[in-house]
């Protein structure tokens, strides 16, 4: 929601501003639909030509991250914390039963208590694939940790290419704008016999072109690769909640500490208290009495 109203208030200062210094809309309306097939058109040519067509839907999926916002919300890394307690209990208890919950997690009575975690497939197999290391025994713990570290580097990697693809494209589009403006200026250019009033009006019309360029450039495209890349940041926090608190388990520390590691690890603004997580935590005991 607030990145419509960040796009409103672009338009409304910038075009606003513009009409109220006296300026004549009627050129910028004009001009707009051949400088947009230009700029536009290049710049899709542009973005097509840079990204093969995985890439492509990736980052037409993540532009409406910009305006749904961070996908982990406090209540879910409170759930996964309570998700991660309840596995350990049984990993502690009996491997052979957290089994069952980790080869089929669909099917889980566990995971059917977070939704939201199991349609993540990401998280699901994370905490899986880490667990089952868990029960081969490992010899060092430090080398799960290490190949988790080199796992959530290579998901934020691959995560950030839409944001990178986007600001590649913000850093196109002035150039493209002054393509669109020296085309102007040659169609200008061959109308030099025209009256001065209808050569401004077309030297007007060109420079359009430069406008939109730096305008969707620094006004629309650049901020929308930051917003990007700041939620794909932030949602990345919660996978590695995962790492903390399994990584805790891997040293073989008692449950309760490595929950308490992954909570002391959770982002400030979306950190659960410790009393609303102990709440959480003693009604999962009750209900497993």
């Amino acid at each position: 929601m607030i990145g419509l109203v960040g796009i409103a208030v672009i338009f409304i200062m910038v075009f606003g501003g513009y009409a109220l210094a006296g300026g004549k809309l009627g050129v910028i309306l004009e001009a707009l639909p051949h400088e947009m097939i230009v700029i536009g058109g290049a710049a899709v040519g542009a973005f097509l030509l840079s990204n093969d067509i995985a890439a492509v839907k990736h980052t037409l999926k993540d532009i409406a991250k910009v305006f749904k916002g961070v996908k982990w919300k406090a209540a879910d890394y409170r759930d996964l914390l309570c998700l991660l307690f309840e596995l350990i209990r049984i990993a502690k208890q009996s491997p052979v039963l957290l089994e069952q919950h980790i080869e089929a997690p669909e099917d889980s009575a566990v995971f059917k208590k977070y939704p939201r975690i199991l349609a993540d497939r990401a998280a699901v197999e994370l905490i899986c694939d880490t667990l089952r290391s868990a029960s081969m025994n490992y010899d060092d713990p430090h080398q799960v940790e290490d190949v988790l570290e080199k796992r959530m580097d290579s998901q934020l990697k691959d995560g950030l290419h839409s944001s990178h693809a986007l600001q590649a494209l913000a850093d196109a589009l002035p150039a493209l704008g002054i393509v669109a403006a020296v085309l102007g200026v040659i169609k200008t250019m061959g109308s030099i016999d025209q009256p001065p009033e209808v050569l401004g009006h077309m030297i007007g019309g060109a420079l359009v072109g430069t406008f939109l360029g730096v305008f969707l450039a620094y006004g629309i495209v650049g901020p929308m690769s930051t917003k990007l890349r700041a939620i794909i940041e932030e949602d990345n926090h919660f996978y590695r909640l995962i790492r903390e608190v399994l990584v805790a388990n891997l040293h073989e520390h008692p449950t309760n500490i490595c929950i308490e590691v992954g909570r002391q690890n959770t982002p400030q603004h979306v950190r659960p208290s410790f009393a609303a997580l102990e709440d959480a935590l003693r009604t999962i005991k009750q209900d497993a009495a």
